[in-house]
């Protein structure tokens, strides 16, 4: 191999290295953002709770609700109530309602966030749709429900004094079809 190959092989070895993991990012950006959320508390994620006694406060809280789709996700999505009034330690539920608009089955996942951001380490989740991934027949329509709290200690934080409204935010994404195989809907997502 004359030293100009060596060259190009080499060139051609860093850039289907570079190729690879950015295509790797890619496909896992939106799991891994998802993660590093959660773990953080980064954007107004919130947090997973068990339920548990607490104490229920006199302070109100206005809970609004909102839904959304990422264009590759043939879905409709949509909270079936815009907001309910709660005090922080009580137990809320909400439900959204989503439809398959194509003729395959989908499997969606959700990502979440909550604004104000710094109300998000406050506000936990017991249980929620979010929490696995969600498939809809072509067609088929579901009620999804959440159901919630403000932690009381949203109370003893200076900074959350003024905060007396949070709204939380879903947006779902596609996953795969679910009648196919897992790297072919990957292929799919990345070619739309």
């Amino acid at each position: 191999m004359t030293p100009q190959q060596k060259k190009n092989l080499k060139a051609l070895l860093i850039a289907g290295i570079a190729l690879g993991v950015s295509s790797s990012l890619a496909i896992f950006a939106v799991p891994l953002y998802r993660i590093f959320c959660q773990v953080t508390g980064y954007g107004g994620t919130t947090q997973e709770a068990k339920a548990a006694d607490r104490p229920v406060l006199d302070r109100v809280m206005q809970v609004r609700f909102d839904g959304s789709v990422d264009p590759h996700l043939p879905w409709r999505f949509h909270p079936l109530q815009q907001v309910e009034t709660v005090k922080v330690g009580e137990t809320g539920i909400a439900y959204y309602e989503a439809t398959n608009l194509s003729d395959r089955p989908i499997t969606g996942a959700a990502v979440y966030n909550v604004t104000p951001h710094k109300a998000g380490l406050y506000f936990a989740k017991i249980q929620c749709f979010c929490f696995t991934e969600q498939t809809l027949q072509p067609g088929e329509t579901v009620k999804m429900g959440v159901t919630y709290f403000v932690d009381p200690a949203i109370a003893e934080d200076p900074n959350m004094d003024g905060v007396s409204e949070i709204t939380l935010s879903y947006t779902f994404y596609f996953r795969k079809y679910a009648d196919e195989p897992k790297a072919t809907a990957k292929a799919a997502v990345a070619t739309e």
